[in-house]
């Protein structure tokens, strides 16, 4: 054979050979990975600090209210959801026996009140008797005895008249006591408020809470004039925290209605709650009450801000791997690669680059992508993409 007959066989077979090759190395070769960019720009970031646990809305004020000793009650002059004025009668139990004991006293100290009439007439007129003697006597018409004898009727008479006197006012003082057994026995408003719950109905018998056992309150009663949101934050951050901080407040029953407030009180002790879990609590007060209303009990989350750097470069928070390191999209070899950056005040959504990026350069924010590593080809995802 001659060379010019085994180039026309070799030529064309090793012609499709390679273009095989080529085909299948197309094919099969690694498709470049879709991230989701974003540009670095300038904007405010706050250093925050938010709650471990769901915070809670809490009245101001709230006494959970018990009569002193147990009794059926006979009245009840309130319903769950009532508005309530200062001093106003709630309820009220059985004590006609000492109604009874208080008519007693009081007729007691009527007779009393009569008798000292009687008696301190007579001690007026044994006063007086005294001294017209004395004066008879220094005009030697009666006997020095006799003088002594109407002068010491005279002393009689007074005392039994200052007897009189601490009579009636030990029948007060019996009426007194009643009245304060009586006391024992009803229930009266301490502050405008709203009944929150009632224990008990008409004509059943209510229980005081004896000491250490835990009893139900017969009525709760709550100032929903005034509220505040009662917090736990972790032990670490509470250093940080100071009366006056900003607060942001945010809550499940009204998510629609981000309110501001500001740090009113920051416990002074830490609970333990749970062994590795413990808290310090903050009281947060509204700046202006949401104006759908509040109720006592409302769950809330709050963010107290630390700081706030206005005006610096950020990236999202999201996009920065351990280490303080990005990732970026070499614009010239498609590639995916990391940057070192220093970072400066950061909360869950912003961090603030001090050195490592520059206004407007992109970086990867979907790292939870399969594929997004370092050297991997890449391309910026679609709109359509982003969104999935």
């Amino acid at each position: 054979m001659n060379t010019s007959f085994l180039l026309r066989r070799i030529l064309p077979a090793a012609l499709v050979l390679l273009l095989l090759v080529g085909a299948y190395l197309w094919t099969t070769r690694t498709k470049p990975v879709s991230v989701v960019l974003r540009s670095v720009d300038r904007g405010n970031v706050e250093s925050t600090v938010v709650n471990t646990r769901a915070g809670t809305v809490e009245a101001c004020q709230r006494t959970r209210l018990s009569t002193i000793m147990g009794g059926r009650i006979e009245y009840l002059g309130v319903k769950e959801g009532d508005k309530v004025k200062q001093g106003q009668l709630l309820m009220k139990l059985w004590n006609d026996d000492q109604k009874a004991q208080q008519t007693l006293a009081e007729a007691q100290r009527t007779t009393s009140a009569q008798r000292v009439k009687e008696v301190c007439t007579a001690a007026a007129s044994a006063g007086r008797e005294a001294e017209r003697q004395t004066s008879l006597r220094a005009k030697g018409y009666v006997s020095e005895a006799r003088e002594d004898a109407a002068r010491s009727e005279a002393d009689t008479r007074r005392a039994a008249c200052d007897t009189a006197r601490a009579d009636v006012a030990q029948a007060q003082a019996r009426i007194n006591v009643t009245k304060v057994e009586q006391g024992r026995m009803t229930l009266y408003a301490p502050f405008d408020g709203i009944v929150a719950n009632i224990v008990g109905e008409l004509g059943e018998y209510s229980t005081p809470s004896p000491p250490g056992v835990p009893t139900p309150p017969a009525i709760d009663l709550i100032d929903d004039s005034c509220l505040y949101i009662n917090a736990p934050m972790d032990e670490i951050d509470a250093p940080k925290i100071k009366a006056g901080l900003p607060v942001r407040v945010t809550l499940d029953a009204l998510p629609k209605q981000p309110l501001q407030g500001k740090v009113r009180r920051v416990a002074p002790y830490v609970l333990a709650v749970e062994k590795q879990a413990r808290t310090v609590d903050v009281e947060v007060d509204f700046d202006i009450p949401a104006s759908g209303g509040l109720l006592v009990g409302y769950s809330a989350d709050v963010e107290i801000v630390l700081a706030t750097r206005a005006n610096v470069l950020r990236v999202p928070t999201a996009a920065l791997i351990e280490g303080s390191r990005v990732m970026v999209l070499n614009a010239e070899s498609g590639k995916l690669e990391e940057r070192k950056v220093k970072i400066g005040t950061a909360n869950w959504e912003f961090t603030e680059i001090v050195e490592g990026l520059a206004e407007a350069e992109r970086i990867v924010t979907s790292l939870e992508r399969e594929g997004v590593k370092v050297g991997a080809r890449a391309t910026a995802a679609t709109a359509n993409e982003k969104s999935k």
